[in-house]
């Protein structure tokens, strides 16, 4: 059978991509040096799959940012206020990504939110009523020609236009309707050109296919790929879904004019029966998405085949080729950077490059390759607990439950902390300048001693705590100088973890992450961030925050084990933060932070499976981290950069004291959720965005404030920032912070 592969790592073997643009951000290296860098992770990348003998290879997987804001300059769905900047091509598409701040101007980012279930996250494309789509750009064709110059005849991979009207933001009066004729002609046009240059195959991904679908986007879906499938030409077109099952749609779909279909087999539940109920046609080809793209461990061979055999029940062999569930965008990119850990552990782990392999073993039906497997899934090193496990099974109801109610604390609160109106505060990090990276990498590199790090934390924490009263903020944090990850770091105190050097994951842009991976049954070791908020708290007067990651986020930001439930691992992790919170309760904090940016990541992407699949076992085990606190102790979450407007009342129902939400780059569009809900846990609407290096104005956060004022209580309202502030230059959280105190002082006054 032939392979293919839906889309490949592109930051680098050793982030090259991430250093490269980040100069060019700084200033420190010109375009040419930047595009230069772009060519050759492209090479390096075709070059990889093409000695690993993958047949369906793609281009146009590359990004410099995110491919939906790729797909958005393509077609020209570009804000006048950024071509209003008058800027290079590159600079305009990276001030949408980034936001500005300079001689041309001053705007802000486009939103960003989460790409469906993973931790990746896209740029939200915006349309308003005078947008004019048009195929402006030629990236798609420039990347397949360079791929053809290296001997690779690829398929082009392009984000469907299905999808990429579903997540588009609509700013006027008009919306789908008015621009799906205009962005399918777009489309046809580009399958025209790149046909013209030899394109043989054209992939289009659409992972919206495996929502829930209606009459309406059925209907959408089927008239948009009419016409394409109409005038395809000599192009074949493979239709690729991922993430799920397309139940709603899928006899649908095999009875369009697709060449080829690609199907996720593994996180697709009922992909198989699709196909054993209703068929796969025989003038189509199979791209069976078997290879796990979202997870680290091998493949266990005898298992895949058993679903091989299954679909060779419906579909001939000779249509079949084995393929990636979903681009490997989202695993690491080589074992072969991992120098620390045994053969005994990475046996079990397959990262983008091992993955290749995998497809071309399992597509060979290797008989050697078969056996050896078996053998290392019979050989498990396990860490087991039987202490965890019992513990896990003592909980009991009452466990999930914190007394007495909201309203009562929330008046013991107020009279204990003796807060202004509008308290502010910040989510919790402050800039890991180089000096705090040197402490903890000579530290661990034994070049300094233990006493010699601590010693320089506190130092910055004292001083952290300084500029914070300085600034004038009532709520404090300690900057989390210890830290290498919000996730890495706990994972390092917690037992049952195994951990990477180089084993990256881009999460958007050019931030990559480092999730560590769950060995084993999952505790805490010792107290984690006790020492630091302790000292933290020594240094002043105000109120310091206890720092910590809650359960469902170490959870979904780590790499899980695929033999323990996601429930029962969740609960063993929240079993551990809960020790730490009484911990730091014990020892004098009063404000405890418990941030679950990751809570949506794992939702299910249908509605119908949120609470049987999901929210009814991940809200509960963030009430049994904290339901063991006074009442006096005020309880903190924080949450970014995902779709949460749905799930208002799930959010509520954790029953934390104070929530802060990334909203600055979705325009305060939460709020009017919040509202609608009768949300009743007090809220800090992020006023301005992180991840954009522009600083905000105090007439800009006046602004916003006072808009926020509209659709919240103002004994309700916190101000902060919408994120940690651990990616931001020193100088630029100065002059913000100031401006946010500054603004909140106004409202005050007000």
């Amino acid at each position: 059978m032939k392979t293919s592969v839906i889309g490949f790592p592109r930051i680098g073997r050793n982030r090259e991509l991430k250093f490269t643009s980040e100069k060019y951000f700084a200033g420190k290296i010109g375009e040419a040096e930047l595009l230069t860098e772009g060519r050759a992770q492209r090479a390096f990348n075709i070059k990889v799959q093409k000695d690993s003998g993958i047949d369906l290879i793609s281009s146009n997987d590359f990004s410099f940012y995110d491919n939906v804001l790729d797909t958005a300059f393509l077609f020209n769905v570009i804000p006048e206020r950024y071509k209003e900047l008058g800027l290079s091509v590159i600079d305009t598409y990276f001030a949408a990504a980034r936001g500005y701040q300079g001689d041309k101007g001053n705007v802000k980012a486009l939103a960003m939110k989460k790409w469906f279930n993973t931790n990746y996250h896209y740029i939200v494309p915006e349309i308003d009523d005078s947008t004019k789509i048009a195929l402006t750009g030629t990236k798609p064709v420039d990347e397949y020609l360079e791929a053809k110059e290296l001997g690779a005849d690829t398929k082009v991979l392009l984000i469907g236009p299905f999808t990429f009207l579903k997540l588009c933001r609509f700013t006027g009066e008009k919306g789908i309707s008015d621009f799906k004729d205009a962005l399918t002609n777009e489309y046809i046009a580009l399958i025209g050109k790149l046909e013209e240059k030899g394109c043989k195959l054209v992939q289009f991904d659409e992972p919206y296919l495996v929502r829930d679908l209606d009459k309406e986007d059925i209907a959408l879906f089927e008239e948009i790929y009419n016409k394409i499938l109409g005038k395809k030409g000599s192009v074949k077109v493979l239709l690729q879904t991922y993430f799920g099952d397309i139940r709603d749609i899928y006899e649908k779909i095999i009875s369009l004019d697709f060449d080829l279909i690609g199907i996720d087999l593994v996180e697709g539940r009922k992909s198989l029966d699709l196909i054993r109920k209703y068929g796969f046609p025989e003038d189509k080809i199979l791209v069976a998405g078997l290879i796990n793209g979202k997870n680290i461990w091998r493949n266990d061979y005898s298992k895949t085949y058993e679903k091989l055999e299954i679909l060779k029940g419906s579909v001939s062999e000779d249509r079949i080729i084995v393929g990636t569930s979903c681009s490997l965008l989202h695993v690491p990119y080589t074992l072969g950077s991992e120098t620390k850990l045994t053969e005994d552990y990475k046996k079990h782990f397959s990262f983008a490059e091992e993955k290749l392999t995998e497809l071309k073993e399992i597509a060979s039906g290797d008989e050697a390759a078969l056996n050896a497997n078996k053998e290392i899934f019979k050989n498990r090193i396990d860490v087991l607990d039987n202490d965890v496990k019992e513990r896990v099974n003592a909980i009991k109801k009452e466990d999930y439950t914190r007394l007495p109610s909201f309203e009562e604390r929330e008046k013991i609160q107020k009279e204990r902390l003796g807060l202004p109106l509008f308290p502010t505060t910040t989510i919790g990090s402050f800039p890991q300048t180089d000096d705090v990276r040197k402490n903890r990498k000579d530290y661990r590199s034994g070049l300094i001693t233990k006493e010699q790090y601590i010693g320089f934390n506190e130092k910055k924490i004292a001083e952290c705590i300084r500029l914070q009263e300085e600034l004038g903020l009532d709520v404090l944090v300690h900057g989390e100088f210890e830290r290498n990850d919000m996730v890495e770091y706990f994972g390092e105190h917690l037992s049952g973890y195994v951990f990477t050097e180089k084993a990256w994951v881009l999460s958007y842009g050019t931030r990559c992450v480092k999730p560590p991976i769950i060995w084993g049954d999952v505790s805490r070791k010792e107290a984690i961030t006790v020492r630091w908020s302790v000292f933290a708290q020594s240094c002043t007067n105000k109120p310091v925050k206890g720092m910590l990651t809650g359960p469902v986020t170490i959870l979904n930001w780590s790499f899980p084990r695929e033999d323990i439930s996601l429930h029962e691992s969740t609960l063993q992790i929240a079993l551990a933060i809960r020790d730490e919170v009484l911990d730091l309760e014990k020892n004098g904090i009063k404000i405890i932070q418990i941030d679950e940016a990751a809570l949506r990541e794992k939702l299910p992407l249908r509605k119908s499976d949120w609470y049987s699949e999901y929210l009814d076992w991940a809200i509960p085990a963030f009430r049994l981290v904290h339901s063991g606190v006074a009442p006096d102790t005020q309880i903190h979450t924080h949450m970014c950069y995902s779709e949460f407007t749905d799930i208002i009342p799930a959010i509520d129902s954790m029953d934390a004291d104070v929530i802060t939400f990334e909203a600055s780059r979705s325009d305060l569009l939460i709020l009017d959720a919040l509202k609608e809900n009768n949300f009743k846990t007090e809220v800090g609407p992020g006023v301005y965005d992180i991840h954009s290096p522009r600083v905000p104005s105090v007439e800009e956060l006046v602004s916003v404030l006072t808009k926020i004022r509209t659709k919240t209580e103002d004994k309700k309202l916190w101000v902060n920032p919408d994120c940690g502030l651990k990616t931001r230059g020193i100088t630029e959280t100065k002059a913000s912070l100031n401006n946010l105190v500054e603004a909140a002082k106004i409202i005050r006054g007000q």
